[in-house]
């Protein structure tokens, strides 16, 4: 059975199930839920971003709009 096939059987189960084994269902995956909702960056990252932030705050790196970004990633712009 494939991803989808198994998605929509488990989204009709769940808009037919009683509260209980909405519960209970809930309960089995509570701890992935939840863990998908946190982010948390390593020391190494946050060395990262505080060295980068300082450069840009020294006026030592150049920094780019919104509407620059997106037409840079598009090739719309160039660096």
């Amino acid at each position: 059975m494939t991803s989808t096939a198994i998605r929509q059987r488990l989204i009709t189960y769940l808009s037919d199930a009683g509260d209980n084994k909405i519960k209970a269902i809930y309960t089995l995956l509570e701890n992935e839920i939840e863990n998908e909702k946190s982010f948390s960056l390593t020391k190494e990252h946050i060395e990262i971003l505080d060295k980068e932030r300082a450069l840009h705050l020294s006026g030592n790196t150049k920094s780019y709009s919104k509407q620059d970004s997106f037409d840079i990633i598009k090739g719309i712009k160039r660096l």
